[in-house]
């Protein structure tokens, strides 16, 4: 997880700086400012010229609707009144009422950039043809057009250019170069990207993967002819005829990686931008920062889903207090329009004096007196179900973290359930935006670290999961595997965990492998149960050894 500040005081016990250290570190990226997750509600369409996808014409006319306006920017063209021209025939063609067309009929002067970008204050559009994109930014420099096309977008406008008008979207912009890129500046539309168009048709890969290499935390976004790229919020989809080819830079512990995605592929934006910015930090997410798999102080109560028992219950309100506790509740890995902000049933029925929930997300609300004050009296934390990235967006680059590890220092316990049990190891399973079946999500593979050096897994035995969590530790050898049965809890104090509820834990270490490869790996459940040592409820276990305590 990247950190606000850089600046390190050790008052609050060695775990926290160390953390504070190794998360400074992880942010020392051009990106390492907090960006809004979810993106902006407008759509940004790039194609990579040649003939246009007949969806993205049909998106266009959709966006405009019956009373809105889309304003053509021809000026990467050579001859701009002959290029608005054909744009608006093209439109009308298309469906655009002809009255709903902001063209061009003179020359670019003053007069124009201000009609310009009037029209942009309402319109609902923008169209951008093709032609030479250093000529689009060298006519609109030190003006507010870009200005305007991020508040069109905040306003869930659309922007839609095509060959040049598509190279132009990234800040970063290859305006020439064969095999070398020749780089410019263009407009942040696609953030963190860099864009590069008639991608397979002109073999430029080559030159795409320098301007990626040159500039570290950046995806290279290489748009065959006639095929588009849609980014709408955080989810990039494809259209057209051919392929859109996604890069992502080198670092100590990856090669570069090309991505190829089909016409009608999905992504998500906000991934692969903290996989460029995992890249650019060089700070692998496998390798443990924060020392060995014990609690020092305080305790956890590391839940796998699928129900609260008693014995459960009862552990974690002792741990907090008893009847006198003070337990934050954080509903956060579930978007904010589903989040549930009532007490859980299971506190309530517990009779705990103070129960807050905190819903707060972001830098700015967890900034908020209410959030800080809530967490400085906590002497308890649950984390609910959900999924596990929504925790991740919703506390990076914020001090939320750090509150939370000090909870431990004082003594407190951290709880929480299924998406809250993961959320508790420093290498992060199944945090993919799109689907809880990849294990390792490059961009969100840093949990919150109260159980160093863990990666944490849950609905273990009954959703078949002990093949799945065996690659992660194949992959990063010094790391403890944790599978946790549904109703089934371990409480963790120093290196010890006590098997609490129902059914069964599962632990996992690399010399357990016995060197296999990654392909030899068991599938099965059964065969690969037998590599994991397993404690039932009532039993014990040290974390460092995966012996019973002494």
């Amino acid at each position: 997880m990247p950190f606000k500040s850089q600046t390190i005081v050790c008052s609050c016990g060695l775990l926290i700086c160390s953390w504070l250290a190794a998360t400074a570190e992880a942010q020392r990226t051009p990106d390492r400012a907090f960006f809004e997750y979810s993106g902006r509600p407008g759509t940004v369409a790039a194609v990579g010229g040649g003939e246009l996808p007949a969806e993205i014409a049909a998106s266009v006319v959709q966006t405009v609707g019956d009373n809105g306006t889309v304003v053509i920017i021809p000026d990467a063209a050579e001859d701009p009144v002959a290029a608005a021209a054909q744009a608006a025939e093209y439109l009308q063609t298309a469906g655009v009422k002809p009255a709903a067309i902001v063209g061009r009929s003179t020359a670019l002067d003053d007069v124009v950039r201000g009609q310009v970008l009037q029209a942009l204050g309402t319109a609902r559009a923008v169209w951008i043809p093709g032609g030479q994109q250093s000529r689009l930014y060298e006519a609109w420099q030190n003006t507010q057009l870009e200005s305007s096309l991020q508040q069109l977008l905040q306003r869930g406008g659309m922007i839609a250019g095509s060959s040049a008008g598509a190279a132009i979207m990234s800040r970063i912009m290859i305006a020439s170069g064969k095999d070398t890129p020749q780089l410019a500046t263009g407009w942040d539309l696609i953030p963190a990207a860099i864009v590069d168009q008639h991608f397979s048709q002109r073999n430029r890969i080559g030159r795409s993967q320098q301007a990626v290499s040159l500039h570290p935390g950046t995806v290279g976004l290489g748009i065959d002819e006639g095929t588009a790229v849609l980014l709408t919020g955080r989810t990039l989809r494809t259209a057209g005829s051919g392929n859109v080819t996604l890069l992502l830079g080198a670092c100590s512990y990856r090669p570069a990686e090309t991505i190829v995605l089909p016409s009608g592929a999905t992504a998500d934006w906000t991934q692969l931008r903290r996989a460029a910015r995992q890249r650019a930090a060089d700070v692998d997410p496998g390798l443990p920062q924060f020392g060995a798999s014990t609690v020092s102080k305080g305790a956890l109560v590391i839940v796998g889903g699928g129900g609260m028992p008693q014995s459960i219950v009862d552990r974690f309100v002792q741990l907090a207090g008893g009847e006198n506790a003070s337990i934050v509740v954080l509903p956060t890995a579930v978007p904010r329009d589903q989040t549930d902000l009532r007490v859980p049933g299971f506190l309530a029925r517990a009779g705990v004096k103070k129960v807050t929930v905190l819903d707060q997300r972001g830098p700015e609300e967890v900034s908020s007196e209410t959030f800080r004050s809530a967490l400085k009296e906590a002497t308890g934390i649950w984390f609910g179900g959900g999924r596990q990235w929504n925790f991740v967006d919703a506390y990076e680059n914020t001090d939320a973290v750090a509150a939370f590890h000090e909870v431990l220092q004082r003594g407190g316990v951290i709880a929480g359930s299924s998406a809250g049990a993961t959320i508790q190891g420093e290498f992060l399973v199944r945090g993919h935006p799109l689907g809880n079946q990849v294990m390792m999500a490059e961009g969100y593979e840093r949990g919150f670290a109260f159980l160093p050096g863990s990666a944490i897994d849950q609905h273990f035995a009954q959703r078949g999961r002990q093949p799945d969590l065996l690659p992660v530790i194949q992959r990063h050898p010094q790391l403890l595997g944790v599978g946790l049965d549904e109703a089934t809890a371990i409480v963790v104090q120093g290196s010890k965990a006590e098997v609490v509820g129902q059914h069964s834990a599962h632990f996992v270490r690399a010399d357990r492998l016995q060197g296999l490869t990654a392909e030899q790996l068991p599938k099965s459940v059964d065969e690969a149960a037998k590599l994991y040592v397993t404690v039932p409820t009532g039993g014990s276990i040290d974390l460092l050894t995966l012996q019973p305590p002494q």
